[in-house]
């Protein structure tokens, strides 16, 4: 299939110099490259911002370079406006810099967007691509949350065109569609990290339809093969802090999803203190995150002052 929409890439990154470089390397080797990319650093103190300064890839880009660590969700918040207001995106393919998309990633999610369209007439929010980690297994930290109650005809159309119906999807490798976050606004900046991706992309497909498609393959290169729960440390505030905002402050899910999803977290948080050795920080964590989320996320707007000024697109968290 030949496209002619505008497909910018999004790469947030801070402090993962050789990392980036893969990234970067992934995503101006495909079979498709993107028209441009626009990566965010999040004040990187490792010689980022000079191999930025010096790098020159066959696709411009466009390098915002902030002068505070605003986390993965600030980061997108910024490089998603960017690619909308400054490139003229159709699509935005976003992603952190420890991700490694294989030569048919993007090919794949825009042709799996397209051919749905084309056979249903309504456009996916997003596509997502399969998840592994650096030795090929399936990477749990990106399982895709299916969609529940999804019909058969839904079911059947979806895999028609190679692909089936999610519910939500992790920033790592996700082609969402530039219509969909001016309908529904950005990520919120205020999570800092952790389920900022849940929140958007729940957000997003909770009254349209949400794809992945195993031909598309990215490669996660995180430090251990797990998901969230297998070494959170002191980031476990962060997990307990922002399910709470998702579950509680967001539309993103409906009342019936919302009552399943608590019951499991509460069940995936228990078992992550009781198979911890070091229960006292993630205890810590977890009474903080519980504090913290009785309160409502700051708005976009709060959270990048004096960072980066926002334009045009709309605030979810006001």
């Amino acid at each position: 299939m030949t496209s002619k929409a505008v497909v910018v890439a999004v790469v947030v990154t801070y402090n993962r110099r050789e990392l980036l470089q893969t990234t970067l390397a992934g995503v101006v080797s495909g079979t498709l490259v993107p028209d441009a990319v626009v990566v965010v650093d999040n004040a990187s103190t490792d010689g980022t911002a000079d191999y930025l300064r010096s790098y020159e890839g066959p696709v411009p880009t466009d390098v915002v370079t902030l002068n505070t660590n605003v986390g993965g969700a600030g980061g997108f918040v910024v490089g998603m406006e960017r690619a909308l207001l400054d490139h003229g995106a159709d699509y935005v393919w976003i992603m952190d810099d420890d991700t490694e998309p294989q030569p048919g990633a993007l090919r794949e999610v825009l042709d799996v967007s397209e051919a749905y369209e084309q056979e249903t007439g309504d456009a996916p929010a997003f596509t997502a691509s399969r998840v592994v980690w650096t030795d090929g297994r399936d990477h749990p930290m990106n399982r895709m949350r299916p969609r529940i109650g999804a019909s058969e005809a839904e079911r059947s159309v979806a895999s028609r065109v190679g692909a089936f119906q999610i519910r939500s999807a992790s920033f790592v490798s996700v082609l969402i569609r530039a219509a969909e976050i001016r309908r529904h606004g950005l990520p919120i900046a205020d999570y800092f990290i952790w389920n900022d991706d849940l929140e958007f992309t729940a957000r997003v497909s909770r009254r349209g339809v949400a794809l992945a498609t195993n031909a598309s393959v990215a490669k996660h290169h995180t430090k251990v093969f797990g998901d969230a729960g297998a070494d959170p440390g002191p980031r476990f505030y962060y997990e307990v802090r922002n399910k709470l905002w998702v579950y509680t402050r967001s539309n993103a899910l409906a009342p019936w999803e919302k009552v399943l999803f608590t019951g499991a977290s509460l069940r995936n948080w228990t078992r992550t203190i009781a198979s911890s050795t070091n229960r006292k920080v993630l205890l810590a964590g977890f009474w903080k995150g519980l504090r913290h989320g009785l309160k409502a996320p700051r708005s976009n707007a709060a959270v990048l002052e004096g960072i980066y000024a926002l334009r045009n697109v709309q605030d979810p968290a006001k």
